[in-house]
Parts: structure tokens; sequence; C-alpha cells
């Protein structure tokens, strides 16, 4: 299979370069030339069979010929080995057809845990056989940086460097990635908001010298891969039910709920996605009002949203254009100059068929967490509660699936605000506040960061 650009400039690449690359040389991200379709027949096979075994089926089309049935095996059977609980993305009933997807079972308790577990087994397997090494950026709006840290920390050939919000993450957060004992983790705190972070991550693997000299790659949500291995739970939590839902998920960088339309185009039939964001909410207001601007990142509950510029909205985008890689290139250049963007109504009407969306503020979070814990006993992050809020103002007759991406014990004072609990404390965590931290502050500089990675990375 191979892989084209959202801006069509690129050469078509195969999948290991997708997987040990980021964006592509045009600026544009990776999808399949064309997607690969799975028959209705095998979509029902699904039900009742293992997550490993699903994932092996989903995945496979996109790894064939570089990767065999037996190393694809291999790989997925390693990454969830360490989840606490064996069905790894299990679908849990909270009332009448509405239903949480719990996708914080793995190493750090959050839903990237499912797709960087596999990345780190691929790519690992991918470096041996090359003899390459790898210089990983990733800019972090919370759970990516501690989830990529878990996969990558000590991998042999690998460097790896976290851009972090100072002071807009919860502490368990910031500590899952600044305690890291492993030396090849670079922790860089930085002086700005998530976009700051994400735009300087985007500046750097535009820099192609940069990116030759030092092996730059990228596992955050613009690496396809992750995608793809997030359309893996759509797939199996569809199965579960028998019948197609809605499925709403918390919304920032647009990753986790792209998977799902991926999950869609290869045939599983699923009524909408809805797109749940906090008051960071230009997604929703792009597929109501028909324009794609930012604003002011505004501090919420919900730090992982806290986001202004989703960058895998450019996928949608360009599947919704009929993949006009002209169309999207041009758009995308136009809101990098002018941080807004118009979007053609043919364009918006196709995101909009596809796609809901519902902004919740923080009073609306809160009290979500509130009455989820009064009514089910169930203690919920404020990211699932943002989608359980959202979920409610949907006028749906269809099972509603609720993407739970936390664990609540990363943000233990919006439960105790929310719930007057306190979560308890997952082994896993045991140790992690008071364990000692090792990170950089940076200002939001360009240079900065470019001199802080070479000053630490031989050049490939």
């Amino acid at each position: 299979m191979n892989f084209t650009s959202t801006r069509g400039e690129a050469p078509p690449i195969g999948f290991r370069e997708v997987l040990l690359s980021g964006l592509a040389p045009d600026g544009g991200l990776y999808l399949p030339d064309a997607w690969p379709q799975l028959t209705t027949s095998e979509i029902a096979s699904f039900r009742g069979k293992h997550y490993e075994d699903v994932a092996c089926a989903v995945l496979r089309p996109f790894t064939a010929g570089e990767w065999s049935d037996a190393e694809l095996r291999q790989d997925i059977a390693a990454a969830y080995r360490d989840f606490d609980d064996p069905r790894i993305a299990p679908l849990v009933e909270i009332g009448q057809r509405k239903y949480l997807l719990e996708l914080f079972h793995g190493p750090t308790l959050a839903f990237k845990d499912i797709a960087l577990q596999l990345l780190g087994r691929m790519i690992s397997r991918a470096l041996k056989t090359s003899g390459r090494r790898l210089t990983i950026v990733a800019a972090t709006s919370g759970d990516t940086g501690s989830a990529a840290i878990a996969a990558f920390g000590g991998v042999a050939q690998v460097e790896i460097f976290v851009l972090h919000p100072h002071g807009r993450i919860s502490d368990v957060q910031r500590k899952q990635m600044t305690a890291s004992p492993h030396g090849n983790v670079h922790n860089i705190a930085l002086e700005g908001t998530f976009d700051d972070a994400q735009a300087l991550v985007k500046a750097l693997f535009a820099d192609r010298e940069f990116v030759g000299r030092f092996g730059l790659a990228a596992v955050n949500s613009i690496n396809f891969a992750r995608i793809a291995a997030q359309a893996v739970y759509y797939f199996t939590a569809a199965a579960a039910l028998d019948e197609p839902a809605t499925f709403v998920v918390p919304t920032g960088n647009f990753g986790d709920i792209f998977a799902g339309e991926a999950a869609m185009r290869m045939g599983l039939p699923i009524r909408r996605l809805a797109a749940a964001t906090n008051s960071n909410a230009i997604v929703a207001r792009a597929l109501h009002e028909g324009v794609y601007a930012t604003g002011t990142v505004q501090v919420t509950l919900s730090p992982s949203m806290d986001i202004q510029v989703a960058s895998n909205f450019e996928r949608a985008i360009f599947e919704a254009s009929g993949r006009d890689g002209s169309y999207v290139r041009e758009a995308m250049e136009t809101f990098a100059r002018d941080r807004h963007l118009a979007l053609p109504e043919k364009v918006r009407k196709a995101l909009a068929d596809r796609y809901a969306a519902v902004a919740v503020d923080d009073a609306a979070t809160l009290r979500e967490m509130g009455e989820t814990y009064a009514k089910t006993g169930k203690l919920v992050d404020p990211h699932t509660a943002v989608a359980l809020a959202a979920a409610r103002k949907l006028a749906s007759n269809d099972p509603l699936i609720v993407l739970s991406t936390a664990h609540p014990a990363k943000f233990p004072d919006a439960v105790q605000s929310a719930t007057g609990r306190i979560p308890p404390l997952p082994p896993r965590l045991s140790g992690l506040l008071s364990a000692p931290e090792k990170f950089d502050l940076l200002k939001p500089d360009l240079g900065l960061v470019r001199d802080f990675i070479a000053a630490r990375v031989p050049p490939a």
C-alpha cells in the first residue's frame, strides 16, 4: 500500500517510511492512497474476538508486504501484554443505550497507550532492520508525551524530545513525563501553550535539512500509524453492540475522532461521529459556521483539549474536499498565514454530514462528573465528562458510545471538586508524585529548541 500527502506534492511512500517519518515533505499529512475495505462478514466476525485478533485484521492491509503476519502478531501481542484489562478497550454500559469505551487501561492510564505501545514495538523492529537512528520529537497537551516516553524510554537507537506547555497540564500528567529515569528522554517545558509547542514541532519537520541531519520522526497523531492503531477500538466497540452507534469523542487535535472516520471509510457502519470540545471550540465553530479560525487558548479543567489548532482536521478536510490536494495546500497556507479559513459550503456540508460538534464549558463538565458519580458510582476524568455532557445534548435514538480517554486519578483535583471524592491512586502511579523530576524550561523559540536538540543528538 502507498501513502499520499494531503497537500498533493509529496511522492507516495510505503508504510515503513510513514511509520518512521512525520510530516510529508510538502507539509501535509499522510493518508493511504485508497482506503482498504473490510467486508460486512469480516466486520461481523469481530464480535467476541480478542482485541489483538481484531487489531491484526484491521492493520494487516496497511502493513502488507512490509510486516509478515507473524511479525505483526508479535508486535501487537507485546504491545498489549502489560494492560490492566485483558479486553484492552472494554465497553461498559452506564445507562440505557449509553456506554463508556474505556481506553485508559495501559501503562500511562490514557488512550494514547493503545497506539503508542504498538508504535514503540513497530518502530523498534524497523530500526533494528535498517540500522537507522531516530530522534522523536512530540508536542503534548498532556497524555501523548507520557505515553510516548513509556513506549520509547530506554529504547536503543532512539532519542525522544517532548514539549509540553509549562503549568498547563495536571501534576500527574507532568510527573509521568518528567520523572522518567531513562537517559534518552528529554523533557522541554515550554513557556507557552500547546499550540505553541505544536507549531514548533511542525516548523522543525518543515526544515528538511534538520530532519535529515538528525533523523526526526513523529509519534503524535500526525503519524498515520497512530490513526490506524486507534481505528481498531471503533471496530471492537461496534462489534460488541452489533448495531450502528454514534461515537462521542473528547476532541482536541482531532486524531482520535478521525480514527473513527478511518474506520468508517474501511467499511464500519457508524451513525455519526460527535466531536465534544471544551471552551476551545475551534472545531465546533468550523462545523457550525464554516469558519476554521483560531482564538486565544482558554485554560480549562480538560487540559488535553486546550487546543486552537487541530492538526488532524486537515485530514478530514482532505477527505471532505474529494481528496483535492491542491485545495488543501492552498487552504492550509491561508490558515497558516491568516489563522482564519472560510470553508467552501460543499466542504463544510460534507464535514457536517459525518461529524456533529458540541462545546462544553467547565461548569457543565463539573456538573457531569458529579451527576455521573451520583447515578452510576463511576468517577470519570474531565475529558470523559466533556464527552458525556455533549452526549446529553445530542438528539439521537442510536446507541451512544462515549470514549473515556483517561483514568480519573490523573486529574484528582477536578474529580474531588466535582464529586467530593479523591480517586484512588492506581498501583502504576505509586510513588510517582514524590519522584524527582528532570526537565528544561525554554521559551517558545524555534532557534532555542533546534539548538537544544542538536546539542543532545549526534547527526544521523
